[in-house]
C-alpha cells in the first residue's frame, strides 16, 4: 500500500516545537488536510489543525507552510511516496501544533 510521510510540528508555547514524522495510508484526491484527519482518527486524537471548510463551509483557516512555501492544506494534494514538512503559519499566535491564532 502507498503512503505518504508528514513531518509536522507539534507542541505549543509553553512546551516548544518538535517535529513527528507520520507515515499515511495514501488514497486517490487525498489532500494533506485529510492526511492529518487520519493521523487524528488513527493515531492521535490530540492533534491540533485548524479548519473550517467541512463544518461551516468557510475557508483559509487551514493555512500552514508545506515544505516551506505558505498554502491551504485542503486544497494540497497528497502524492504517494513523498515526504512533507507541515508547519504553522508565522507572523500569528501560535496556539498548538498546526493551530494559529486567527487575527
Amino acid at each position: 500500500m502507498a503512503t505518504v510521510t508528514l513531518n509536522v510540528v507539534r507542541g505549543d508555547a509553553v512546551s516548544g516545537a518538535s517535529f513527528e514524522k507520520y507515515e499515511v495510508p495514501f488514497r486517490d484526491g487525498m489532500s494533506l488536510l485529510d492526511a492529518i484527519f487520519w493521523i487524528r482518527e488513527h493515531v492521535d486524537p490530540s492533534f491540533s489543525v485548524r479548519y473550517s471548510c467541512r463544518s461551516a463551509n468557510a475557508c483559509k483557516e487551514c493555512s500552514a507552510f508545506v515544505n516551506g512555501k505558505p498554502g491551504y492544506l485542503c486544497s494540497i494534494r497528497a502524492v504517494p511516496g513523498s515526504e512533507v514538512k507541515i508547519e504553522p503559519l508565522t507572523g500569528r499566535p501560535w496556539i498548538k501544533d498546526l493551530a494559529t491564532a486567527l487575527e
